[in-house]
């Protein structure tokens, strides 16, 4: 199953074998600690651009697809702390907010709705005797099965959309390597297999695609990526200060 950034236990949601199950909130985001990176949909660009840089990231341009970037070293997120708290007033990407819950795809061939609903069955908020039931008495959608349900609807649907819009960027030649490096302390950070939006090549847009762009909504979600990149100078900040702290706890 693609796309299953910290699912530990991804199993497909059952009425008969998880009818007790309950879900309570759980104020930590720690299980999104080692994720230094989340696809991110089009339509949260804007948002995401204020906080966290927005790059396409694959090892081909016919393979590159959007992300968020949370972090400049392997498997850390440098907006989450050692408490499993998100950064206060930081945008989170609906990659995670749909966690626990996750929509997949059935194999071809198999009858029913093309997507399934999966869980993570090591979620630390699921159990049986504290809170929300997923599943009323009669069977039926609890509410917060039916929210959850709803949003994973709505996350598919973005993604969708964010996959035409990465096929324009193909077809228009949009897209181009950009390799980042970092010098910090003499040592080097490399991050490779990442391209961003030409903006000479944007220019030179014939004026009737331009106009598609514009009204197509494209054309924003273009400017919101390339006003996002300087927040890679907001990582390395967090980066120094989180070394600082690693340093200060070594010592003591």
């Amino acid at each position: 199953m693609a796309e299953v950034l910290f699912y530990e236990r991804p199993v497909p949601l059952n009425r008969t074998v998880h009818k007790d199950l309950r879900m309570k909130g759980i104020p930590s985001m720690r299980f999104a600690a080692k994720a230094h990176s989340v696809p991110l949909t089009g339509v949260e660009f804007p948002l995401a651009a204020r906080d966290v840089p927005i790059l396409f990231a694959g090892e081909r341009v016919e393979d590159a697809g959007p992300m968020a970037l949370l972090g400049l070293r392997q498997e850390e997120n440098l907006l989450v702390d050692a408490q499993g708290q998100w950064m206060p007033n930081v945008y989170v990407p609906a990659f995670v907010r749909r966690y626990p819950f996750i929509l997949a795809e059935k194999p071809e061939g198999t009858e029913g709705e093309d997507f399934t609903v999966f869980l993570d069955e090591a979620f630390e908020g699921f159990g049986t005797e504290e809170g929300e039931r997923l599943f009323n008495e009669d069977g039926s959608d609890s509410e917060i099965l039916s929210r959850a349900v709803a949003f994973l609807g709505e996350f598919q649907q973005h993604v969708a959309r964010t996959r035409w819009f990465m096929d324009q960027l193909r077809k228009h030649d949009l897209l181009e390597p950009r390799n980042i490096r970092l010098e910090k302390q003499g040592k080097a950070i490399n991050l490779n297999g990442l391209f961003v939006v030409s903006e000479e090549r944007l220019r030179r847009l014939d004026a009737q695609t331009a106009q598609t762009f514009l009204a197509e909504g494209v054309l924003g979600w273009i400017y919101a990526h390339l006003l996002s990149l300087p927040n890679i100078d907001r990582l390395t900040r967090l980066l120094e200060a989180r070394e600082e702290a690693e340093a200060l706890a070594t010592r003591n």
